[in-house]
């Protein structure tokens, strides 16, 4: 059980980090630009979707790095995802994108979104598993944490239109997950939030669930006061890392 000082904490850090000046240097600003974009009728909602996962898939590493590789790929779709997805045309190579990420993989996701979008508008309502597979082309597995998926729903979901886009109207931000890589799973042991070695979908939900007595209804908000305990106590998100 956290104790109440800790609570204090994390709220107070809560509410001082869920600020867009520390997250210009951030993944999350490639979904942002993009729903600007939209807001003015200029792009799609689908755009900021796909925008949105490419993003969280080359979340991981330094921010700047990130950042780096973001903007490559939105410049080889001329920042214009939807139409670049749709006509079908990827590049198609073993050179990296980001990291392992190679060109090769990302035309593969591309081409995955593709078929879902001929099908539908939007991905709102699809499952983190359906996602998983269907979008990152990675195997079924029930106790994985999808780190990437949770982070790419709180951006979507989350309306207190401060940080997070709040984009997706049909969808409860109660139910957000916390997107748990390393670094979050090392804060939250550090701090009491779980006792959990494994990585994995029951640690998710076991943080998420103190987040829910920390802040009803909004536990993802919890992700705040994870990146603020990394500036304040551990220097990890200050110093731009990110992990898987």
């Amino acid at each position: 059980m956290v104790d109440r000082h800790t609570m204090r904490l994390l709220a107070g850090w809560a509410d001082k980090y869920n600020d867009p000046q520390y997250f210009q240097e951030d993944p999350i600003a490639f979904p942002t630009r993009m729903a600007e974009l939209f807001r003015r009728g200029e792009r799609s909602l689908a755009d900021v979707e796909m925008t949105a996962l490419i993003a969280a898939h080359l979340a991981w590493g330094r921010r700047s790095m990130i950042v780096r590789d973001c903007t490559r790929a939105l410049d080889e779709m001329d920042w214009r995802p939807y139409d670049y997805v749709m006509r079908g045309n990827y590049r198609d190579e073993d050179a990296s994108l980001h990291r392992t990420v190679k060109w090769s993989e990302f035309a593969a996701i591309c081409s995955r979104m593709r078929e879902i979008y001929s099908e539908r508008e939007s991905i709102e309502g699809m499952g983190n598993s359906e996602m998983r597979c269907r979008i990152f082309g990675r195997k079924a597995d029930p106790k994985a944490p999808d780190k990437k998926i949770n982070m790419m729903r709180r951006w979507m979901v989350r309306d207190d239109g401060k940080v997070d886009l709040g984009l997706w109207k049909d969808s409860d931000k109660n139910s957000l997950l916390i997107p748990l890589d390393v670094h979050v799973h090392e804060e939250a042991l550090a701090l009491g939030l779980t006792s959990r070695k494994q990585k994995d979908i029951t640690t998710v939900f076991e943080i998420t669930d103190v987040f829910r007595e920390i802040f009803p209804g909004d536990p993802c908000k919890g992700d705040f006061a994870l990146f603020g305990y990394g500036v304040t106590a551990a220097g990890k998100a200050e110093a731009g890392d990110m992990d898987k």
